[in-house]
């Protein structure tokens, strides 16, 4: 069984940067596609960034586009959010998932088999 587990979440001032992790066991992953989603209170669960996980490719939403990088260690079956020069709009319940097929243009959560428990991100002015 996939599991997914995050962790690096935090309170933040604004402009500054945290780095999350999403540690993935229970398969081989070179098919997958993994990605970041968040959720802030009331809102629906949105797209952050997707990874192809064997090339390597990635996809971003333009809100986090230039600030935010998703990479992964396959050696430590890890992936990575590094968020940069973060707003208070970044704010919220960020959820690392996992799917073993499809393609880093699909971003609609629904799509996604497996979901860590999600790390909090609070960013403050």
């Amino acid at each position: 069984q996939v599991q997914l587990v995050e962790s690096g979440g935090g309170l933040v001032q604004a402009g500054g940067s945290l780095r999350l992790s999403c540690a993935a066991s229970g398969s081989t992953f070179n098919s997958y596609v993994m990605g970041w989603f968040r959720q802030a209170p009331g809102k629906e669960r949105e797209f952050v960034a997707t990874l192809a996980w064997s090339g390597g490719s990635t996809y971003y939403a333009d809100s986090v586009k230039e600030r935010f990088t998703i990479s992964r260690d396959i050696a430590k079956n890890t992936m990575y959010l590094q968020m940069n020069n973060l707003k208070p709009e970044d704010t919220a319940v960020y959820y690392c998932a996992a799917n073993p097929y499809g393609t880093i243009w699909r971003i609609e959560w629904t799509a996604y088999r497996y979901w860590g428990q999600g790390t909090q991100v609070t960013v403050s002015s």
